[in-house]
């Protein structure tokens, strides 16, 4: 079988997030029960019903392709594409009501990450990047912003408490930067990707919490790697460091490369 174009997979991906939007819209705001997984993490019938659209929609568009979602697990892992599937990035975001949370997918090929959307299903926003297919928002092409120094920069992080273990790791970034803004979730790399922010900054991720956002952040012209400057893949790292100039971005691994 011959290589889908670039343009049908994003194409596809954004179907995929359509998919998601009508399952996530009819719950937010309406009340859902809340379940604690074993990391205590919360989850709900939106997460794992947006994901069981998704999947059925790649089983039967790309039979071939593996898919590892954060609800339901990985089937095919060592195929050529592998769709990565969060279907509500920020739960705690949208159990409280907030719009700030989104659904990521992304497109692994050979073990690269290629592809991805983050989408915002009640903001109606939607980033789509990837390998030779510019990150556009909403269909206008976004890039980020430069910035000299730390001492200009806008650092954005979900929550302070992702630097347990590392407080003075982050005092030292937080002393360093200009502004800081807490809470986004994935909706944080998106701004960056669009200029709005300089860094973003993460910890105790999972894979399905960052292979969509390495295409988006690289195709808008930005820089995403590990805390040791390492280019993000399946299963390589829990610490996310994305910039969206260089001169920042080196500064910045200066400090987190400590930890």
């Amino acid at each position: 079988m011959s290589r889908p174009s670039t343009t049908e997979l994003a194409a596809f991906a954004a179907s995929l997030a359509d998919a998601a939007r009508g399952v996530i819209r009819r719950y937010h705001n309406f009340g859902v029960n809340i379940e604690a997984k074993a990391d205590e993490s919360p989850v709900t019938i939106a997460d794992r019903t947006a994901e069981k659209v998704m999947r059925a929609l790649i089983e039967e568009r790309y039979p071939e392709h593996g898919i590892a979602g954060e609800e339901f697990g990985k089937v095919r892992e060592d195929a050529e594409f592998v769709w990565s599937l969060d279907p509500i990035d920020g739960t705690k975001a949208f159990i409280t009501g907030s719009p700030r949370f989104g659904t990521l997918i992304g497109l692994v090929e050979n073990g690269s990450p290629a592809l991805g959307v983050i989408d915002m299903p009640v903001l109606n926003e939607r980033w789509i990047g990837g390998k030779g297919y510019i990150t556009r928002m909403n269909g206008s092409p976004v890039t980020v912003r430069p910035c000299e120094s730390l001492s200009g920069a806008i650092l954005a992080a979900t929550s302070p408490s992702m630097f347990d273990g590392v407080e003075e790791i982050y005092a030292e970034m937080r002393a360093a930067t200009r502004y800081q803004v807490f809470g986004g979730d994935c909706h944080n790399f998106a701004t960056l990707a669009s200029g709005h922010v300089d860094l973003c900054v993460e910890a105790g991720l999972q894979d399905y919490d960052f292979l969509a956002v390495v295409p988006v952040i690289e195709a808008a012209g930005g820089i995403i790697t590990d805390w040791k400057g390492e280019r993000p893949a399946p299963g390589s790292t829990n610490r996310i460091l994305a910039s969206g100039d260089k001169r920042v971005h080196e500064a910045a691994l200066e400090i987190l490369s400590k930890a």
